[in-house]
């Protein structure tokens, strides 16, 4: 036997109704603080800290995608192909 059930909800009511927590002032806070980081002249080195920082092994991460960066812009500015 298949039972299918549709629900017409908001994500506000589905949010309510899993009873799962109203995140709405954090997501504010964290978009008032970014807003203000970029105005404020956001520098790579501080986007460098927030990707090793939300990356999710973080160092070991973001150094792996470095080299793997590195190595592709290394192999594109040589103008070597690999066959």
């Amino acid at each position: 036997m298949k039972v299918n059930v549709e629900i017409e909800c908001t994500p506000e009511e589905a949010r309510r109704a899993m009873g799962l927590p109203d995140l709405t002032p954090l997501h504010d806070r964290y978009v008032t603080m970014m807003l203000e980081a970029m105005s404020g002249g956001f520098k790579p080195e501080t986007m460098e800290q927030l990707t090793r920082n939300w990356g999710p092994m973080g160092e070991a991460s973001m150094t792996l995608w470095q080299r793997l960066v590195e190595t592709g812009m290394g192999k594109a500015g040589s103008g070597k192909t690999t066959d």
